[in-house]
Parts: C-alpha cells; sequence; structure tokens
C-alpha cells in the first residue's frame, strides 16, 4: 500500500507559476515510477509528465511540454511538478500517482495503481 499527498495547488493569475509537490509513504518509492495526470470538470483524466525510477528520464504531454517539469527527490519521497506560463486551460485538479511495475513511463491512467487525493489549480485570465 502506498499512500500519497499533494500539496501546492491553488489560484493563479494567467502567466503565473506554482509547484506542486506529492509525498509518498513507504520505503521503497525510488522502486516506483511516478506520474502526474489532471482532470477537468467534464474532461477525462489526461496524463501531465511521468518520470523514472532514478529521475534520469521524464516524458511530458505535448500540451506542457516547455511549460511544465517533473521532479523527484528519492531521499524525501517526494515528487514535484514545476508548471510555469500557466493558461486558464490548465485549470483542473492534478492527481500524482505510482505504477509500482513499470519499468518505462505509462501514460495511461489504467496502467497507475495508487493516487493521491488532488491538488486544485485554478488558473484566471
Amino acid at each position: 500500500q502506498v499512500q500519497l499527498v499533494e500539496s501546492g495547488g491553488g489560484l493563479v493569475q494567467a502567466g503565473g507559476s506554482l509547484r506542486l509537490s506529492c509525498a509518498a509513504s513507504g520505503r521503497t518509492f525510488s522502486n516506483y515510477v511516478m506520474g502526474w495526470f489532471r482532470q477537468a470538470p467534464g474532461k477525462e483524466r489526461e496524463f501531465v509528465a511521468g518520470i523514472n525510477r532514478s529521475g534520469s528520464r521524464t516524458l511530458s504531454a505535448d500540451s506542457v511540454k516547455g511549460r511544465f517539469t517533473i521532479a523527484r527527490d528519492n531521499a524525501k519521497n517526494t515528487v514535484y511538478l514545476q508548471v510555469s506560463s500557466l493558461k486558464p486551460e490548465d485549470t483542473a485538479v492534478y492527481y500524482c500517482a505510482v505504477d509500482v511495475s513499470a519499468i518505462i513511463i505509462q501514460t495511461t491512467a489504467a496502467y497507475y495503481d495508487y493516487w493521491g487525493q488532488g491538488t486544485q489549480v485554478t488558473v484566471s485570465s
């Protein structure tokens, strides 16, 4: 069992930045591929970014490339999502997730085993 707790969301103006954090329980955090997803009202949950176990490789959705950066600190059992140059269409609940069996970064939510409760990001125009 892995517990995830996100933080760092909020209300920000277009063009602004936030840093989202996701703290994980357990001693095997460095064994997991981590992902960030988001879900806007009335829309499907979508992949935002993922990072491999060591942090040496990342993958981002085309819609956020160059604006969002995922990173992890295995010593702190934490994964981060730096979101910058925010747009109103980035407004959503952002979730972190764990894929306990992965070797590669999956972009489909069904592959992920544990999810946090989400943190709201609202971007005003």
